[in-house]
């Protein structure tokens, strides 16, 4: 970085993940190391802008962080485009707008540029600063690996060793018990999670919510493994899978269907139809948040530093609205306006589905 250094501000937005401090660690050593940069902190996400809560990040704050999980910032969901107009009110401001809020803290702050690390959420609020005229640049983070231009996201491969390994543990009890053992996965709109975990862990029955399912097709397969002699199946369930019924209603009709259903989530329901369907005695685990805690997966701390790296370069080259991606293999960045509201899910005809299929796995489908 030529001339005046910078001062830089860096915030987790969104759900945690692993890798979070890790990227922070990358970004911040890169830009003080080339250039001798200012960095703050911005505590709890967005919501830690609009109150103008920060502190500053020097290598003390940034020793031993590498393998630690979480962030050492917070983090939140807040969306401060979503009430846009509405009056809100802090000790210091009152009468202003939430990303008006934004704005003025970070010129209070001193910032030359804003260092988001996020997902989908976080990454289109991201493109609306830029566009407000603030100098953005997004790290992408999340474990269900649904950001679109990045063919992998920090936290991902993280997230599947720990459902692989809870898988693998199903695996004993199932065969000792003659089970079906369900395990519900995180991946709301995308299945990544599910498909990468149950390949991994060899999973008998994979659902995804790109692909709805038919109880029919399981009942069927799990029939057919028991008549193999198969005492035993796991079933892998993405939370955002579905059934050929639920697809073909609309959201509000699905949303209300499933308040009133007895099952507080799609493993139960999912168990309870193969019950129903094979007599088969069904468990069900919800990994949930398991799945995004502990420390990062070597993976993780690698890609998370070259992606904080990587924002650190096109800091100084001033190149900012864009978000650091990993493409075909290599460090890149797109354009923030082509994140924005889009998610990445498990295309018709990827080549893990066609393996699944290869090995035997049922996804539902047929």
């Amino acid at each position: 970085m030529a001339g005046k250094a910078l001062s830089i501000g860096i915030l987790t937005s969104g759900g945690d993940c692993p890798g979070l401090n890790a990227a922070i660690r990358g970004v911040a050593k890169a830009a003080m190391g080339s250039g001798g940069a200012r960095i703050v902190g911005v505590e709890n996400g967005y919501r830690g802008l609009i109150e103008g809560r920060a502190r500053e990040l020097g290598p003390a704050e940034l020793s031993g962080i590498l393998t630690r999980g979480g962030t050492i910032l917070g983090a939140s969901r807040e969306k401060p485009f979503e009430d846009r107009g509405l009056p809100f009110r802090t000790d210091a401001d009152e009468g202003m707008d939430k990303p008006e809020l934004i704005k003025e803290n970070y010129r209070k702050l001193g910032l030359d540029c804003l260092v988001v690390l996020g997902g989908n959420g976080t990454q289109t609020t991201a493109y609306r600063l830029q566009e407000e005229g603030l100098s953005v640049v997004g790290l992408p983070k999340t474990i269900d690996n649904d950001l679109w231009g990045t063919d992998v996201s920090f936290g991902f491969h993280s997230a599947v060793a720990v459902a692989t390994e809870a898988i693998d543990r199903l695996h004993s009890t199932a065969s000792s018990h003659d089970r079906v053992m369900v395990i519900e996965l995180m991946g709301h709109k995308a299945g990544w999670l599910a498909l990468y975990a149950g390949i991994a862990g060899g999973g008998d029955v994979v659902l995804l919510p790109e692909l709805p399912y038919d109880p029919a097709a399981i009942a069927s397969h799990l029939r057919r493994r028991a008549a193999e002699g198969k005492a035993f199946s796991i079933v892998v369930v993405a939370e955002g899978a579905m059934s050929v019924a639920e697809s073909l209603m609309d959201k509000k009709e699905r949303k209300r269907l499933r308040a009133a259903s007895p099952f507080p989530s799609i493993g139960y329901r999912v168990a309870r139809e193969i019950e129903e369907a094979t007599g088969a005695e069904a468990r069900v685990t919800v990994l949930g948040y398991l799945q995004r805690g502990g420390v990062p997966a070597p993976y993780d701390r690698l890609l998370a530093t070259a992606f904080g790296a990587a924002a650190a370069d096109l800091i100084s080259a001033r190149d900012y609205g864009r978000m650091v991606a990993l493409r075909g293999g290599a460090v890149s960045s797109v354009p923030l306006s082509e994140v924005a509201g889009k998610t990445r899910r498990v295309p018709e005809g990827h080549e893990l589905l066609r393996t699944a299929r290869s090995v035997g796995t049922c996804l539902g489908d047929e």
